[in-house]
C-alpha cells in the first residue's frame, strides 16, 4: 500500500511538471489545429540545454530554465519558419525539426546520450535546503506554482489583440486574413511560444529527475495529446478559456496517475506508449462514432 502511495505521489509530481509541456501542445493542437511533432525534440532540447548549462557552465539553475525555454522557442521558430516561409506542411516541418534536434541534442551534451546532475545544485535542492521539506513536496509546490504562472500568462496573452488573432487563425484563417492579419506571423509566434513552454517543461523535468537524456522527449506529443483529451473529458463542460488551459494540466496529472496505477498492476513499462496511443485513439474516435449514431438514429426516426 505504501508503495502505491509513493508511486501516486511521484505520478502527480511528474504530471504537473509535464503539464507545462501539455500547455504548449494545447496551443498548437487546440488553437491552431496542428499536431506539432517538434515537441519530442524540443522537450529533450530543453532538458539537455538546462543540464549542460548547470553542470558545465556553472549557471544558476533558474537562469538555466530561462535558457532552456529560449532554446525551445528557437526550435519552434525553425518549424514555424519552414511552415510559413517555405510552405512545408506543418506536420512535416515538425518532423524535420525533430529529426535535426536529435543530432543537435547529442552535440549539446558532448556526444553523450545521458548527462547526470546527481551532485549538482538544482532549484529543487535549493527549495529543500530553504524549507526542509521533502523532494516530492518541493517538486509539487514548484510545479504547481510554475503551472499557475504559465496559465495566468497565457490567459492574459490570448486576451490581447495579437493573442486573439492567433486564436482566430485557428478558428477561421480565411476570415482573419481578410481582416488584415498576417496569419503566417501568428502561426510562427504560436509555434515559438508553444515550444518555449515545452523547453521549459523539459528543463524542469531534467532538474527534478537529476539527469538529461537524449530520449527523454520520445513520445511527448502522444502524452500531450492524451492529457488534452483526458482533460477535455473531465472538464469539457467548463467553457471559459482559463478552465480549458487548466484542464490540460489536470489531464496531464490524471494521465500519469493512470500510468502509475497500470504499472503497479503489472503492465510492462514498454507497453505504456501503446496504452497512450490507445487512449488518444479511443478518445478521438468515440465522439465521431456517437455523432454518427445520433445522426443515423435521428434519420431513422424521421423516416418513420
Amino acid at each position: 500500500m505504501n508503495g502505491l502511495l509513493v508511486s501516486l505521489q511521484d505520478a502527480v509530481v511528474q504530471g504537473v511538471l509535464w503539464g507545462i509541456m501539455v500547455l504548449g501542445v494545447y496551443i498548437t493542437y487546440k488553437l491552431l489545429d496542428i499536431a506539432d511533432l517538434t515537441v519530442d525534440g524540443s522537450f529533450a532540447l530543453g532538458g539537455c540545454v538546462c543540464a549542460v548549462m548547470v553542470l558545465n557552465r556553472g549557471m544558476d539553475p533558474w537562469a538555466a530554465l530561462i535558457v532552456a525555454a529560449a532554446a525551445g522557442m528557437v526550435a519552434g521558430a525553425v518549424t514555424g519558419f519552414l511552415h510559413t516561409v517555405f510552405e512545408i506542411p506543418a506536420i512535416l516541418a515538425g518532423i524535420l525539426t525533430q529529426i535535426g534536434l536529435w543530432s543537435i541534442n547529442l552535440r549539446i551534451m558532448g556526444g553523450k546520450s545521458n548527462v547526470p546532475l546527481l551532485k549538482t545544485d538544482t532549484i529543487f535542492s535549493r527549495i529543500i535546503g530553504w524549507t526542509g521539506i521533502n523532494k516530492q513536496i518541493a517538486s509539487l509546490l514548484l510545479g504547481v506554482g510554475v503551472a499557475i504562472v504559465m496559465i495566468a500568462f497565457l490567459y492574459w496573452f490570448f486576451g490581447t489583440e495579437i493573442g486573439s488573432a492567433m486564436r482566430a487563425t485557428g478558428n477561421n484563417e480565411a476570415m482573419i486574413r481578410a481582416q488584415g492579419v498576417n496569419t503566417n506571423w501568428t502561426k510562427l509566434l504560436a509555434l515559438t511560444i508553444s515550444n518555449g513552454l515545452v523547453g521549459l517543461s523539459g528543463g524542469l523535468v531534467c532538474q527534478s529527475q537529476k539527469y538529461a537524456d537524449i530520449g527523454m522527449g520520445t513520445g511527448a506529443i502522444v502524452i500531450g495529446l492524451a492529457a488534452i483529451v483526458i482533460g477535455d473529458v473531465l472538464m469539457g463542460r467548463l467553457r471559459s478559456f482559463g478552465s480549458k488551459l487548466t484542464s490540460a494540466v489536470v489531464g496531464s496529472v490524471i494521465y500519469f496517475v493512470i500510468r502509475a496505477v497500470v504499472l503497479r498492476m503489472g503492465m510492462n513499462a514498454n507497453d505504456m506508449k501503446l496504452l497512450s496511443a490507445v487512449i488518444v485513439a479511443v478518445a478521438l474516435c468515440v465522439p465521431v462514432v456517437v455523432r454518427k449514431w445520433r445522426l443515423k438514429k435521428a434519420y431513422t426516426e424521421g423516416g418513420e
